[in-house]
């Protein structure tokens, strides 16, 4: 009986066709690849006009302080859950015409206590949301 000798070559592995392999795959996945914007919130932000009258009959303002109050229309209430607050907001509503939610939270206030408001917003059937905001002040470095 006759026995190969062993092969005194080491086996060589050829990576140029994994390479091309490897490229045609990432150019594939960079043609298919879907790029989605996701839009869950549709906020209306307020613009500024200097003709218009300081009243706006049509909005709600909703503050939220840095320690969590909430307060409709200048008027603390107490917050016990979305739907009792959503029943706030659906009386504060009544008389007014598409109505706007005008937040103004505190800049401390807890991310959760916003949320809460704009949930609550959501179950009332009241979508026009907006944030107030303020400008910095001269010199405040922000």
């Amino acid at each position: 009986m006759r026995f190969r000798r062993p092969l005194d070559e080491e086996p060589e592995l050829n990576l140029i066709p994994l390479i091309d392999v490897m490229l045609i795959v990432l150019i594939f996945l960079a043609v298919t690849t879907s790029y989605a914007r996701f839009a869950e919130l549709k906020i209306e932000l307020p613009t500024a006009d200097a003709t218009k009258a300081n009243q706006r009959p049509n909005e709600i303002l909703v503050g939220v302080t840095a320690d969590g109050r909430y307060a409709i229309d200048r008027q603390l209430l107490p917050y016990a859950d979305p739907s009792v607050f959503a029943q706030q907001l659906t009386q504060a509503a009544q008389g007014k015409d598409n109505p706007v939610i005008v937040i103004n939270a505190d800049a401390q206030a807890p991310h959760q206590a916003v949320i809460s408001v704009m949930e609550a917003a959501r179950i009332a059937g009241l979508p026009r949301i907006s944030f107030a905001t303020q400008r910095p002040a001269p010199g405040s470095g922000n």
